[in-house]
């Protein structure tokens, strides 16, 4: 099997999983019970917590572990929206945002919040001179992805917070998860408020995630309970998880140089090989991540490309896992104004650090075999 969806998830790693294992057989005390094994097992969660504080340049006690991402994503908007309300209620968010936090900011607007769209171009990159005439001085949060899922765009981060310090008190949430480990990223590079990351995507294990905050930012909870995370995310922590979690970031974060150089080689050879259909468009833009490529063939359905290529054993996927059983278009591609011929036919191309020059080199021939085949509307 040749896997080219690792955007959706992807496959652990032997040795993360090994150290889940380890951590799950040695150290599986309760980290808040007031005895030594819960207090040795507390000391590895903070050991845990100290490595990412120092992978993303934050404090500690600023790091708070999650289910992952969407739970990460939604106690960013709700808890920091509640924080900040005092600041007013005004809240900026892009128009090509995970479901995550579409979803929670249109909850937002329930509660009395005001939530504008940040619009992008045919790039699916925001536009910065929109973006400075809709924030304003009561703006209090915004949230704007590092990398697009669906495409691989790469926002301008450094140029909208320096418009966010300038024109308000807003603060920033950066959700990351398909960023990390393929692009540097911490609070000071950025100068931003709040990351989200989660572990199924740089190799670790579903279920696990985190939210982090600068060291200067508090936030409410949305959870309570029993007062774990600092009160932040109540519910027992599951130290197996952060341990993993944090080794996997540190596995992404060692070997990010080498690796994005890799997956950015492929990925170009990629984009070239495609060049060489009449009926493809790119999608991604040319300031992509170095994992994803996008595209879509004219007056094909995706789906349609997709089994043909599974019964290759290639697994692709259209353009976002989280809606691809569903019916509906994507609303990334429908903020980028593509066209008709073009928005069903999109498929997402995504690899890893794991990915061979040679898996890519038997889809080039399997995806050409497909395409003389397959015939549009």
């Amino acid at each position: 099997m040749i896997y080219l969806d690792n955007s959706a998830t992807t496959k652990v790693l032997p040795e993360i999983m090994d150290t889940f294992v380890a951590v799950n057989e040695t150290y599986w005390a309760n980290p808040s019970s007031i005895h030594e094994f819960g207090h040795k097992t507390n000391q590895l969660l903070q050991s845990a917590r100290e490595q990412i504080a120092e992978i993303l340049r934050t404090a500690s006690a600023k790091i708070y572990f999650t289910s992952g991402g969407t739970e990460s994503n939604n106690l960013a908007i709700f808890g920091l929206a509640n924080k900040y309300k005092f600041r007013g209620k005004h809240v900026l968010i892009s128009q090509i945002e995970h479901p995550s936090i579409i979803e929670a900011a249109k909850q937002l607007v329930v509660m009395g919040f005001e939530v504008e769209w940040i619009p992008v171009d045919a790039s699916g990159i925001i536009d910065l001179n929109e973006f400075s005439k809709l924030i304003r001085a009561e703006t209090m949060l915004v949230s704007i992805m590092h990398v697009n899922n669906e495409t691989g765009a790469v926002q301008p981060l450094k140029a909208l917070s320096t418009i966010v310090r300038r024109e308000s008190k807003a603060v920033i949430h950066v959700d990351a998860v398909q960023s990390f480990g393929k692009l540097s990223i911490d609070f000071k590079r950025y100068d931003i408020d709040a990351i989200t990351i989660s572990s199924h995507k740089i190799h670790g294990i579903k279920g696990s995630g985190l939210l982090a905050l600068s060291k200067t930012r508090e936030i409410e909870p949305i959870l309570f309970g029993g007062g774990q995370e600092s009160g932040i995310r109540s519910g027992t922590t599951p130290v197996p998880l952060a341990v993993s979690t944090a080794k996997a970031m540190r596995i992404a974060s060692t070997g990010l140089e080498k690796n994005s150089t890799h997956m950015k080689n492929l990925t170009d050879e990629l984009v070239q090989f495609l060049h060489g259909f009449e009926r493809i468009k790119m999608i991604s833009p040319e300031n992509r991540a170095p994992h994803i490529v996008t595209f879509s063939v004219r007056k094909i359905k995706g789906e349609v490309i997709i089994n043909a290529l599974q019964k290759r054993d290639v697994i692709v996927s259209t353009s976002s896992a989280c809606s691809s059983r569903q019916t509906k278009t994507s609303h990334v591609l429908k903020a980028m104004h593509i066209s008709d011929d073009y928005i069903k036919g999109v498929i997402r191309l995504s690899i890893s650090p794991l990915t061979t020059e040679e898996e890519i080199e038997t889809f080039k021939k399997i995806f050409t075999e497909v395409m003389n085949v397959i015939k549009g509307d």
